[in-house]
């Protein structure tokens, strides 16, 4: 019943109608090269809707964020940095090591396409290919081979015939492979000072005392004395092929 009542409105709709501070205007057409860039425009939408996914799973955001999140654990403090700093410093460390790969895509494929040097199938091609290669660069084989298997699809002859909804997957398990290895690494040193304290505390009798409490000024000390935000951004940029 509602629903004719909605379409019986809806026929009635002239092709302009005009509300207070509202036009709204209707031009059916079926011309087809009208109705395929409305097409166009939808699919752009929804792109930019899913640019914050992409940005986190086809850059290296996804590695740093982890590994900063684990030092913060290690260090045993999980509310500093704040949540806000962390993801802030690991955008700024991500546009910083991606910036080749964005220059190339500004200089190969969004001036020339803004410049109608260009077509959008060219245009896309030489945005998606300098991501492929900083993917590929990061990407056990392994794990690409992972893909392959569970999608059926043929053996590639060159790096060129894998799909990129085969690489993405496969990169990202990569970078979580290498994030939570580096994080093993990071952990280790706090672990040995946890370690350390706890025995001097139970051999002193001091039981009920959280070693954690104790540690933690000396762990801080360590992570001050050796640089360690120095540290570990640079091992975040150099472990970037």
């Amino acid at each position: 019943m509602v629903l004719t009542v909605f379409l019986s409105g809806c026929a009635g709709i002239s092709e302009s109608t005009t509300a207070p501070g509202v036009s709204l205007t209707l031009n059916p057409t079926g011309q087809p090269k009208e109705i395929t860039s409305g097409v166009q425009l939808l699919v752009l939408l929804t792109v930019l809707s899913l640019a914050p996914s992409i940005l986190i799973l086809a850059t290296s955001f996804t590695r740093i964020v982890i590994v900063l999140s684990m030092l913060r654990n290690a260090i045993g403090t999980p509310t500093a940095p704040p949540n806000q700093v962390i993801i802030g410093l690991a955008l700024l460390l991500t546009f910083f090591s991606m910036s080749p790969i964005i220059n190339k895509v500004n200089n190969d494929a969004i001036k020339p396409y803004s410049a109608n040097q260009i077509d959008q199938e060219t245009f896309l091609k030489k945005a998606v290919d300098p991501f492929r290669e900083f993917m590929f660069k990061n990407t056990r084989e392994k794990d690409i081979e992972l893909f392959l298997a569970m999608s059926n699809s043929p053996r590639p002859n060159s790096l060129q015939d894998i799909d990129t909804v085969v690489l993405m997957p496969a990169f990202v398990i990569s970078e979580l492979k290498t994030a939570f290895t580096m994080g093993f690494v990071i952990y280790v040193p706090f672990l040995i000072i946890d370690m350390v304290v706890s025995s001097i505390l139970l051999s002193m009798g001091m039981m009920m005392m959280p070693p954690s409490l104790v540690s933690l000024p000396f762990k801080l000390l360590l992570f001050v004395m050796v640089d360690g935000w120095y540290l570990i951004t640079r091992s975040l940029l150099l472990s970037f092929k």
